[in-house]
Parts: structure tokens; C-alpha cells; sequence
């Protein structure tokens, strides 16, 4: 297609935008280090030219292994700028995990921060790519001395990355992104967040994460401010929050669980408000309750790697503010309806067919659309699977509520089968985690010889918190049925996932017997 009335889309263009509509405005807050946008486009065109210097030609793979911080914001746009196909590294893998990425994807140079540079030097000497390697001092030496390149997109469907799914059931799967639902998306979530000119956006979400779920470019369409945090520790994140005016975060529950329980926290409302997109696992309606008695609004957003991040919104109506907190939260609990570029999100029962949407007959969450990957890189079987019909099915078990908004009961692999009767583990977790000592709690099966599989709870305690066994498993049963409730609580911190998801799969070891159990009589 060519004339006066297309152009390739590309999220690249944002920031070309920016650059002259934002020329002065603060772009990059990273610890000493300030952007405006005038400035933060002409380094990542700098960057793109040196690794064009450096060798690499459009649609060669380019890694970047960092924390949140200015090369991995840079390397979002250069890499694509200057025609390549970007693989963003989740930081806590191992050398052997980041090693098969860099063989699957064909990566010809990774850039690294100089935290994780033992990691990527191990990773790149067991690996058959054998990429170059760029650490911070040869990256600003490679971007000072480049001319600065712009190769304009003539495919927005050709890939713009390759992101790497956690692996949790085997190999990890690469998942091709293109231009064109990158640059949807991103104005997806510039719309339902909100963001303009005068947001402050708090990187307490990998931006390694499904592209940040796109922010990284939302953020700069909007002429937002990029405040970097590498770690979240949320002492420092509060401290960000207050000195640069933040407006925005996102982040699992977890992230958001972390925050509210610092000392640190406010008890009423910011100036300037806050608003946390939370997704990566169902939030509690205690938790909600807590962050608006805390002044923090909370939109609830769904998606996989496989939809460029959150696919689904819990889009706000404004009815709702008349309802009173409890209300409030049961609603915003739900995955949503699809975002503004998405199709409808489906639930679908075994052979494709939708079920009724009586928010009682379950089902799988199948979605499509522009905000859908290409599929899995070098795994055409893997794709099919995936999507059999044209639909990608999420893994997701849900139902459909009369008003079109979809809810998600649990995982498939997540869903407890005790004497035959099936128990949602997420509905057990919301039960725990209504009591005032609890702050998360993570619900597994374990197996049994009579009943085939039973519950048991992994909790933590709010900071200061007391509470039995007993006393849990009571306040369970005064919600659900009892062969709901656990039969077993354990006491300890939960394991999670660089992007803060409790790690299931190490609790079901540890419930059968192939792991520790830190069980504590608090």
C-alpha cells in the first residue's frame, strides 16, 4: 500500500514527535541523569547509527540485558530506529536461560549494565551466537562517536522483538511483536492511563516486561516524564514519588502490596494523584480496598506476552462512584472488557463456542486482534496450539458477566480437583488475604492418596501481624465451603518473578515434597 493517505506505523515516531512538540521538557530521570526529549532523540539516533557502525543491519537481533534506566529506554527506541529486531532479557535469568535466548534468537550484540555484566559474559561464552558485547562505557563510546540513523519502516507487520515468555512449563517461547501493535498498543495505554504532559511515570514495572507493557512508548507519546527506578525498594520509590510529582506506576498486586505496606504510604490522597495500572494476577478485593483508603486509584488491566501486556481493561464507569468500597473493589476485581484497539475478549468452552454470560459457566479467555503477537518465533507447531481457530487462547479460566465484562476464576493449571469437586485457588487466596494479618497469600494443590489433591495456603503477614493456623482456616470457612478452605497454612515470604508474580510452580514443589517448607507457628 503507498499514496498521500498511508504511512508504515511505527512506535519509534512517538518520540520523533516529542522531539520537536517536547523539545525541552524533562524526558529520562534516571538517578543524576536528565533528558529533555530534544536530547533523548538525538542519543537514540546516535545509537541506532552505532550499532549500525557496530555491524549490525536491519533485521538483525540486538539483546539488551538491564535494569530500568536510561540504555534499556534508549536501546526501545534505537534498536527499531535503526531497523533491527530488539530482545529485551529478563535480568534474573541464568547464564544458561539467557545463553538459549541468545542461540534461539540469532542475537548479533547485546548491550548490558555493568550489574549484570558477569551474567552476560558467562551467557555469551556458552552460547553459539557469541554476540558482541557492549557494556555501559563501550555503549556511550559506541553513541558519542556515531552519526546519528533513522531507517524508515516499510513493513509496519515486519517484527519489531522478540520477547521471551518466563518458561515456567519448558523453554522459554519467543513472541514476535510488529510495529504495527506496538504503536496500537501504546496509544491504548496512553488512553485508558490517562497520561499527558504533565504525568510522571515510576518505572516500578520491568520495562524488560513485555516492552514495559508498551509504556515506554505510551509514556513518551504523551510528552510524560520517565522516572527510572532499577529496583523497586519502596522507600525509594515513595522518596521518587513525592520529588518528581509521580502520577503513574504499574506493576503486579505484589508491587502494589509492597508499596501500601511501607511506613512510607501515605493515609490520604497525593498531590498529585496517583494512579496504579496493576495487572500479572487477579488483584484482591482487599487489596483494592486498601489502596483507595490510601488515595491511590487502581485500574485493573489484563494481558499475557502474547498481547503486548494488558489486551483487557476494567474499564471505570462512572456509576461506580457512587458505590461504597466493597462494591467498588468486587467490580474492579474484574479482568474488563477489551482495550480501545482490541476485539471483544472471549470465553470460550471446548470447541471454540461462547458460553453464556451468566457470570457462572466457565470457560477459557480466547482473544485476537492487532495487539496479538505474530506468534512464536521458530515455533510454528507452538503457534498453532496457541491459537487453533485464529484465537489465542490465554490459559485463562474465566466467565462472562450480563454487562460484557469477563472475570477470571484461575489458571487451568492453577485449579485444585479435590474429591472431584474443582476449587479455585483464587478464590481461596481471596478469602486469606481478607483478613487484616494477612498481606498476600498463594494457594496450591498438594496430592493426597483419598482426595487426589488438596489445598494448602502459603501466606505472609502484614508487618507486625499475628495469627494461627486455626484461626485462617476458620475465617475461610465463614466465606466458602468448607472443603474449600486449606488444609494446611505455611507461614513465609513468597517466592516471585523478576515482574513481582508469585511463583506457583516452586510452591507445588514445595507441596509435594520437593522443596522447603518455612513454616513458622505465628
Amino acid at each position: 500500500m503507498s499514496g498521500l493517505s498511508f504511512e508504515p506505523l511505527t512506535p519509534t515516531s512517538f518520540l520523533e514527535r516529542s522531539a520537536t512538540v517536547f523539545a525541552r521538557r524533562p524526558a529520562v530521570l534516571d538517578g543524576a541523569l536528565t533528558l529533555t526529549y530534544a536530547e533523548l532523540w538525538q542519543r537514540v539516533r546516535q545509537v541506532a547509527g552505532g550499532l549500525a557502525g557496530a555491524g549490525v543491519r536491519p533485521g538483525d537481533r540486538v539483546a539488551v540485558l538491564a535494569a530500568n534506566g536510561h540504555m534499556l529506554l534508549e536501546a526501545t527506541f534505537a534498536v527499531p530506529a535503526g531497523g533491527a529486531v530488539l530482545v529485551p532479557m529478563n535480568i534474573r535469568l541464568s547464564p544458561g536461560e539467557l545463553a538459549y535466548i541468545l542461540d534461539h534468537a540469532e542475537v548479533s550484540v547485546l548491550l548490558h549494565d555493568d550489574g549484570l555484566a558477569a551474567a552476560a559474559r558467562a551467557a555469551a561464552a556458552t552460547s553459539a551466537a557469541r554476540p558482541l558485547l557492549v557494556p555501559p562505557a563501550a555503549y556511550d563510546a559506541l553513541r558519542a562517536g556515531a552519526e546519528p540513523l533513522l531507517v524508515p519502516v516499510e513493513d509496519e507487520l515486519a517484527p519489531l522483538s522478540i520477547n521471551y515468555t518466563s518458561g515456567t512449563t519448558g523453554r522459554p517461547k519467543g513472541v514476535v511483536y510488529h510495529h504495527r501493535g506496538a504503536y496500537l498498543q501504546s496509544m491504548a495505554m496512553a488512553l485508558h492511563a490517562r497520561l499527558d504532559a504533565a504525568s510522571g511515570y515510576l518505572w516500578t514495572l520491568p520495562m524488560f516486561h513485555c516492552h514495559g507493557w508498551c509504556f515506554p512508548w505510551a509514556v513518551t507519546l504523551a510528552g510524560g516524564r520517565h522516572v527510572c527506578l532499577p529496583k523497586v525498594e519502596p522507600g525509594e520509590a515513595w522518596r521518587l514519588i513525592r520529588e518528581h510529582r509521580v502520577t503513574h506506576l504499574c506493576g503486579a498486586p505484589t508491587v502494589l502490596t509492597s508499596l501500601l505496606a511501607h511506613q512510607d504510604a501515605p493515609t490520604g490522597s497525593l498531590d498529585p494523584r496517583l494512579l496504579a495500572c496493576v495487572g500479572g494476577a487477579p488483584p484482591s478485593p482487599a487489596l483494592l480496598g486498601r489502596a483507595l483508603q490510601a488515595g491511590i486509584d487502581v485500574i485493573h488491566l489484563y494481558g499475557l506476552t502474547e498481547t503486548y501486556g494488558p489486551a483487557a481493561i476494567c474499564q471505570p464507569q462512572p456509576e461506580w462512584a457512587g458505590l461504597d468500597a466493597g462494591e467498588l473493589a468486587a467490580l474492579t476485581a474484574r479482568q474488563g472488557v477489551g482495550n480501545v484497539i482490541a476485539q471483544r475478549v472471549r470465553v470460550v468452552d471446548e470447541h471454540g463456542e461462547d458460553v453464556p454470560a451468566d457470570a457462572a459457566t466457565v470457560g477459557e479467555i480466547a482473544m485476537r486482534g492487532n495487539d496479538v503477537m505474530v506468534g512464536y518465533h521458530r515455533d510454528p507447531a507452538a503457534t498453532g496450539t496457541a491459537a487453533p481457530d485464529g484465537w489465542f487462547r490465554t490459559g485463562d479460566l474465566a466467565v462472562a458477566h450480563p454487562d460484557g465484562y469477563v472475570q477470571v476464576v484461575d489458571r487451568a493449571k492453577d485449579v485444585i480437583i479435590s474429591g472431584g469437586e474443582n476449587i479455585a485457588s483464587v478464590e481461596v487466596e481471596n478469602a486469606l488475604v481478607s483478613h487484616p494479618a494477612v498481606q498476600e497469600a498463594a494457594v496450591v494443590a498438594r496430592p493426597d492418596p483419598h482426595w487426589g489433591e488438596v489445598p494448602v495456603a502459603y501466606v505472609s503477614l502484614a508487618s507486625g501481624a499475628s495469627v494461627t493456623e486455626g484461626e485462617l482456616v476458620e475465617h475461610v470457612r465463614g466465606r466458602l465451603a468448607h472443603f474449600k478452605a486449606p488444609r494446611e497454612v505455611v507461614f513465609c515470604d513468597l517466592p516471585k518473578t523478576s515482574t513481582g508474580k508469585i511463583q506457583k510452580t516452586v510452591l507445588r514443589e514445595r507441596a509435594a515434597g520437593g522443596g522447603p517448607d518455612q513454616a513458622s507457628s505465628t
